[in-house]
């Protein structure tokens, strides 16, 4: 048991954001401690380098000024104040000899470097850094022209300078681990931190699996990745809720349609049987047995097709479709019906618009909204349809001067089964709309509805505009 929460510790998203956490601050803490490391000893090398520098400006006004001997006094004073290990002095020819030097002790091994001479200039001094065997440290050379045809040589020991080194390298051995545990600790403070959201999504998750679809993610309003992530896995939940409330409605209005049908196949069947038995009677039970089966089988063939449509399920076969050629067919079609109840269907089309859409589904739509128009539209009324450009869409719109729709019946017109109460008297299933609705909503659209109770009903399609010609 206690492994197994190591290991499930180990593969925790936490422990490997602190991972790579320490991991980069480790990196960044040692690149610093390398750039300042580097800089100090470019800023103690230049400050040894002035010192020397100075030295030897000093040495050569002596020279220049009171002679070798003066020269040769100042340089034991310098040795013995400074240490024989710490300092030496060397005064040669341009050619390399020596004309006197301080005590050698430990700096024996101390040559003269000939290439050096020779690239050497009044005014320009020349360094090297060396290791003597005898010496712990490494030292600093100098040499310099400080009198006509005469070369001073200094030799400077960095002991001082190597024991400052060696402060810097320890204080770094003793910080870095208490840099490393600080970022340990801020690393898993900040993962857990920034993934509390993700273990609220979890758990969410895991109490909706139990049955609590109810249950949602709380937002902090920070507007960060993981807050949108809680958003939209509210919105999710908000869907499925919704989508699991719509289904619980379509099975009970399915119930409730198909028992009607059924009923009356059951009913017939039950009356042919108990009456007399003669084959007229059974012919006339067989036709309106198959009509209320064709009507059950158009039923669930067009909540099917809902169903698909809203989905996404369903593919469009997308095509250029003209949208003034889509009106003109659907017209023509549904004129014959509308003459022979009375009803002008109109036209008005100023441009040819083009969609991008399925023609089929698109029919449909253009379909069921006239068939509902001719529908409810009494004797002598009449039904325009047009279309125009708004911005980026293009809008059909089917306005008739029928019955009307009361305003608290407009908002539930596109539910399926759904059905107003004057039109319950009109032959239908209360599936068209809902049908119209999926489609154009799976070409990008929208649809609307305008309605007053005996002033008529205006149904609106706003559709995504391919080209205007």
């Amino acid at each position: 048991m206690f492994l197994e929460k190591i290991n499930r510790f180990r593969r925790s998203l936490a422990f490997r954001l602190t991972i790579l956490y320490v991991g980069i601050f480790t990196i960044l803490i040692f690149a610093a401690f390398y750039v300042f490391y580097q800089a100090m000893i470019s800023r103690i090398n230049a400050r040894t380098d002035n010192e020397m520098e100075v030295e030897m400006k000093e040495c050569s006004l002596i020279l220049a000024a009171k002679g070798t001997e003066a020269l040769n006094g100042h340089i034991e004073e310098e040795v013995k104040s400074s240490g024989i290990d710490d300092r030496f002095f060397r005064l040669l020819t341009m050619g390399g000899e020596e004309i006197l030097s301080s005590d050698p002790g430990s700096w024996k091994e101390l040559g003269v470097n000939r290439s050096v001479l020779k690239k050497l200039t009044k005014s320009s001094p020349e360094f090297e850094t060396i290791k003597l065997s005898k010496l712990k440290y490494q030292v600093r050379v100098i040499y310099g022209v400080v009198d006509s045809g005469k070369v001073l040589q200094i030799g400077h020991s960095l002991v001082d300078d190597e024991h400052v080194f060696q402060d810097l390298r320890v204080l770094f051995r003793t910080l870095i681990p208490v840099f490393l545990f600080l970022a340990s600790f801020g690393g898993w403070f900040m993962a857990k931190r920034s993934l509390a959201s993700v273990e609220q999504i979890t758990q969410t998750a895991i109490a909706i699996a139990d049955g609590a679809i109810e249950k949602r993610v709380p937002t902090t309003g920070r507007g960060d990745e993981v807050d949108r992530l809680s958003g939209v896995f509210n919105n999710m939940l908000e869907r499925i809720q919704s989508l699991i409330v719509e289904m619980k409605e379509v099975t009970d209005n399915i119930a409730h349609d198909l028992r009607s049908p059924i009923t009356r196949i059951r009913g017939l069947a039950e009356v042919t049987l108990l009456s007399e038995k003669n084959m007229e009677e059974y012919q006339s039970m067989a036709e309106s047995t198959v009509e209320e089966c064709d009507r059950l089988l158009w039923m669930i063939n067009m909540m099917l097709e809902i169903s698909e449509t809203e989905a996404g399920v369903s593919t469009l076969s997308l095509s250029e479709v003209s949208l003034s050629d889509l009106i003109e067919e659907a017209c023509d079609l549904y004129l014959p019906l509308a003459e022979e109840r009375d009803i002008q269907i109109k036209t008005s089309i100023s441009t040819q618009y083009h969609l991008s859409g399925d023609k089929g589904k698109l029919q449909r739509v253009l379909a069921n909204l006239l068939d509902n128009a001719i529908k409810y539209t009494m004797p002598g009324g009449k039904i325009i349809v047009s279309s125009q450009k708004v911005d980026k869409t293009v809008m059909l719109s089917v306005h008739d001067t029928g019955i009307g729709i009361s305003p608290d019946e407009t908002s539930r017109i596109f539910e399926r089964f759904y059905r107003a109460d004057k039109s319950r008297s009109v032959p239908g299933a209360g599936l068209g709309l809902s049908l119209v609705q999926a489609i154009v909503r799976s070409h990008g659209g929208e649809i609307k509805v305008s309605s007053a109770p005996g002033a008529g009903s205006t149904f609106t399609v706003f559709l995504p505009l391919a080209k205007i010609l």
